[in-house]
């Protein structure tokens, strides 16, 4: 029998996903995470990165959709999963040229900061860049297998 879990995942708009999965993987305050079928029930706070979900795809394996967020909460239930996220992107909708430039944005807010909430808020916006950009080198990995 196949295990899968219901994962929902919303942005401030809209539900951007519903469906059943085999696994999800999110970062979450201390690392990286896999939440599988019978996961024990779990809050916790997610930073801005990869969500990635493990479709079953039938006898032939399985298929992997990527997407982004800029940070949220993650609940896990005994038989549902909830992402909320303000911000959330298929990765391949990312634009990587525009990721670049908030990213120098950025570096240079931080270098020019004057108090100590323009150096956090633009850390926080640093991390988002570097989170797209990892997330876009992602895809294109899965792409080239």
């Amino acid at each position: 029998m196949v295990m899968t879990v219901h994962v929902d995942i919303v942005s401030a708009e809209k539900l951007i996903f519903s469906g059943l999965v085999d696994m999800l993987i999110v970062t979450g305050e201390l690392g990286e995470m896999g939440i599988m079928p019978g996961h024990s029930p779990l809050i916790t706070k997610l930073k801005p990165g990869q969500v990635r979900l493990v479709k079953p795809q039938g006898h032939a394996g399985s298929e992997e959709e990527i997407y982004y967020i800029s940070g949220g909460v993650l609940e896990v239930q005994p038989r549902r999963v909830t992402v909320l996220a303000d911000t959330v992107v298929r990765a391949d909708h990312l634009d990587e040229a525009e990721a670049i430039k908030l990213r120098e944005q950025a570096l240079r807010k931080m270098r020019e900061r004057s108090t100590e909430i323009d150096y956090a808020h633009a850390a926080s916006e640093l991390a988002e860049a570097a989170a797209q950009l990892q997330t876009i080198q992602k895809l294109r990995k899965q792409a080239k297998r």
